[in-house]
């Protein structure tokens, strides 16, 4: 596995999927709506060299399509990374084996988290630079200011290392930073997260909370940061699963924390109990502005960096944005999982245009009176994200919950508002979504668009159309003979006919 970004960025340019921009773009507005546009048009990934009021390049859209996702994986095809999520959650549940087929397949499994755990350089690249003190100044940085609402400039793709001030586990998460002063950033994450887990132990405990920031790594490490995980596994240990290799990690100079050694900058602080400052407002994946926030203050000690680093920004917004291509990829991975922690589900998926997370369309084998309802229930219950999803809908095994034709059927053809709608009042929510009655605190929606069994229905259906695969098989076989051959076999391109913008932009890309 690469982990250096300097590798992901020759990749993407051999495969002609790299832009480099030597006229100068200004940071402030300019940049990020260059890097919009492109993106929406399916575009390639994008170095400003030029950037007014920094010596240092910008890389931006660089996961701008599925296709380019799956490259940083290691991968070539979106089919490899439901394989993937079969081996992590095998071993999240690891059988005593009971064959010969399945000894061979633990043994691969552990040789798996072998080669997984990280390692450390001594000799780290991403302290080449090093600044502490009074030479600490982010204004050297090639910080963006994406949208002309947004109440100052930001960091968007860095991976926020903390450590749990009682178990010593370290969380790594991606949260949106802005810049306050030369030596101070507020940090916006939602109560749920690690590092807010971790700063209210340490606030509790009345000692100050270390902070990394580390910009400008290796977009696997990026994947697997966002990987919805167990609290007590590492995101290092993750990463080193996706990649088939441990991170190589180094110690910070100034806090007690790890890095991975190949970062681009690294920004090392502190949170001090119960400091707080305004925070936002900030263009949002919601596709509105943020509120603004009292958030955690970090002071920062000290900035390491490579030698002329690059720095890598997102930016968020209405889909499609890079977050929402990453959401479509961990989605491809976190099926297993889920399958394997909700026997009941088959299969699920997060559309893109509901914002890869308000929505979740569920599809399981039906069985019993209530199911439905019950799936529904273990979902939002199965990780802390899942919490912010909004609207669950739940169909057969036998609907593709990626074709929004046949959910839209089964919600037409199989639901009864007053039977089939639970809705859950006053639970805890995204601050970030408006629509709730109260920031913070909002209702929640089960549709069960599965077929009624049992005493769910109290008269019989009808019985659904369809023809039998002899027929379907002798039509395809005379195809040629009536002279259709330029409409073509198959059924209409799923791309095109219900698989949704998500992989219409993958497409795209690949043209």
């Amino acid at each position: 596995m690469a982990q250096d970004l300097r590798q992901f960025l020759a990749l993407l340019e051999a495969r002609g999927q790299l832009r480099r921009i030597t006229a100068a773009v200004d940071p402030e507005l300019e940049l990020a709506a260059v890097a919009d546009r492109v993106l929406a048009m399916g575009g390639p990934g994008l170095v400003f060299e030029n950037v007014i009021g920094s010596p240092w390049p910008v890389a931006i859209n660089l996961l701008g399509t599925v296709e380019r996702v799956v490259w940083a994986m290691g991968m070539e095809q979106p089919e490899e990374l439901e394989r993937l999520g079969e081996r992590l959650a095998s071993l999240q549940q690891l059988q005593p084996p009971k064959r010969p087929k399945e000894l061979v397949a633990m043994g691969g499994l552990l040789w798996d988290v072998l080669r997984a755990r990280p390692d450390r350089d001594l000799l780290p690249p991403c302290q080449q630079v090093v600044l502490e003190g009074e030479a600490v100044n982010l204004d050297a940085l090639p910080l963006l200011r994406p949208w002309p609402g947004d109440g100052g400039f930001i960091v968007n793709l860095g991976l926020v290392v903390t450590r749990d001030p009682e178990t010593g586990v370290p969380n790594v998460g991606v949260y949106r930073l802005q810049r306050q002063s030369q030596r101070t950033m507020t940090v916006h994450w939602l109560s749920v997260r690690g590092g807010a887990r971790h700063l209210r132990k340490a606030e509790a405990m009345g000692k100050p909370l270390e902070v990394a920031i580390a910009v400008g790594v290796h977009p696997l490490l990026i994947l697997a940061a966002a990987t919805p995980i167990p609290v007590h596994l590492s995101e290092w240990f993750f990463a080193g699963l996706y990649g088939g290799k441990g991170v190589r990690l180094a110690r910070c100079r100034t806090v007690d924390l790890e890095v991975p050694a190949q970062s681009e900058i690294v920004l090392e602080g502190q949170i001090h109990p119960g400091e707080r400052q305004a925070d936002g407002p900030f263009g949002d994946h919601m596709g509105f502005y943020g509120g603004i926030e009292d958030s955690p203050l970090i002071r920062l000690k000290a900035v390491t960096h490579r030698r002329r680093p690059t720095f890598l920004a997102t930016f968020s917004g209405r889909p499609p944005k890079e977050e929402a291509m990453l959401a479509i990829a961990l989605n491809r991975i976190y099926t297993p999982i889920l399958r394997q922690q909700i026997p009941d589900v088959k299969d699920f998926f997060l559309p893109m245009d509901a914002l890869s997370y308000k929505l979740a369309v569920i599809a399981i084998d039906k069985a019993y009176a209530g199911q439905a309802r019950r799936a529904a229930m273990a979902f939002w219950g199965v990780l802390p994200q899942f919490t912010y999803t909004k609207f669950v809908v739940v169909v057969d095994e036998t609907i593709n919950v990626r074709d929004p034709r046949q959910v839209l059927w089964a919600v037409s053809a199989k639901v009864d508002p007053q039977r089939d709608v639970l809705v859950i009042a006053d639970s805890p929510f995204d601050s970030l979504d408006f629509a709730s009655e109260r920031i913070g605190l909002g209702g929640r929606m089960a549709i069960d668009a599965t077929t009624k069994v049992g005493p769910e229905r109290r008269h019989d259906w009808g019985r659904a159309l369809g023809r039998d695969k002899a027929t379907e098989a002798r039509i395809t076989e005379r195809w040629s003979e009536l002279g259709l051959d330029d409409v073509g076999r198959t059924s209409p391109d799923p791309v095109l006919f219900g698989y949704g913008m998500e992989n219409l932009l993958a497409r795209l890309g690949r043209l």
